[in-house]
């Protein structure tokens, strides 16, 4: 399921995230401490690259080596940062599922059906929708921009007894939850001055 995906991915990120910072921290801390002589002044004295190092380095595979695990590194590096960029938008939501086959809605019909319902409610400016977590159980998260006179609670009365009712209805559902968020704008100023 998308949902169990989504938290998996994201306790992922954060058990790589703390693994990733206690061993940078856990070797700082090493350096430092050998770098104040606390394992003793030979220690810090002692260059980084030692001999065992240099020998190491100086064989001709070792080049070959590091360009691949600099390469490794950044793939998987790069290949992080895309899963974060990603987002958690469902594509189809699944009406009906039985053994002769699937009833399925793109996911942008049912976003634009309720944009265009709630953007037309009076005092609404914009409205942005996102169905996310899985195809057979969306979640919704609606974000509004109102016009600074709008009356915020009767378009909140409306979103929640009129547009999540229909797109329940529209979906088979009996619930959807939802986010919704509103913000406010300042009125269009009228660019055309009269002159009287």
């Amino acid at each position: 399921m998308a949902r169990d995906r989504n938290r998996r991915s994201a306790r992922g990120n954060r058990l790589g995230l703390v693994i990733v910072g206690v061993v940078l921290f856990a070797a700082g801390g090493v350096a430092l401490a050998a770098g104040l002589g606390l394992f003793g002044v030979g220690i810090s004295r002692t260059p980084i690259l030692g001999g065992a190092v240099d020998a190491v380095l100086a064989q001709r595979w070792a080049p070959y080596v590091v360009v691949a695990v600099a390469l490794v590194a950044g793939f998987l590096a790069l290949r992080w940062l895309m899963v974060q960029g990603m987002n958690d938008t469902v594509g189809r939501l699944y009406l009906e599922q039985t053994d002769d086959g699937n009833v399925e809605m793109s996911e942008s019909v049912a976003r634009g059906a309720l944009e265009q319902e709630v953007a037309s409610y009076p005092g609404v400016r914009r409205a942005r929708a996102r169905l996310t977590e899985s195809g057979d159980d969306p979640h919704l998260r609606l974000s509004l921009t109102l016009d600074e006179d709008a009356d915020v609670a009767g378009i909140w009365q409306r979103v929640r007894e009129e547009a999540l009712a229909n797109l329940q209805t529209s979906l088979d559902l009996e619930r959807v939850p939802a986010v919704v968020r509103m913000s406010m704008t300042a009125p269009a100023k009228n660019p055309r001055r009269s002159l009287a």
